[in-house]
């Protein structure tokens, strides 16, 4: 279990998708340029075999803003794109409405 205080410390934001672009080195991935409002970060993501890159440019999603970078094949993420998997694929979280980017997840 988590605790609540360890959950708090997580930054749930809504960003909007401005570029997206195959991995280089991976078939699944995708190198994603976000806009949170105040900035612009890049994240990978595994969501190559569920969207096309048109499915997914100028679309709102959740992201973990606050997630240490890491190196994914050889590509910086600065954070983490929230997403389902079930058996008929992957679905990120977006919210119902269009809200403002940067706006917090509560």
């Amino acid at each position: 279990m988590v605790a609540y205080e360890e959950f708090k410390k997580l930054e749930l934001k809504v960003a909007k998708i401005q570029e997206v672009s195959a991995h280089p080195n991976a078939d699944r991935l995708y190198v994603l340029k976000i806009d949170l409002g105040d900035c612009q970060k890049q994240i990978v993501a595994g969501i190559r075999n569920s969207y096309t890159s048109e499915d997914l440019l100028g679309k709102q999603v959740v992201v973990v803003n606050n997630l240490e970078p890491a190196v994914i094949r050889g590509v910086e993420s600065q954070g983490m794109l929230l997403a389902a998997a079930d058996e008929k694929g992957i679905a990120f979280i977006s919210p119902q409405r269009e809200v403002k980017v940067g706006s917090l997840v509560k």
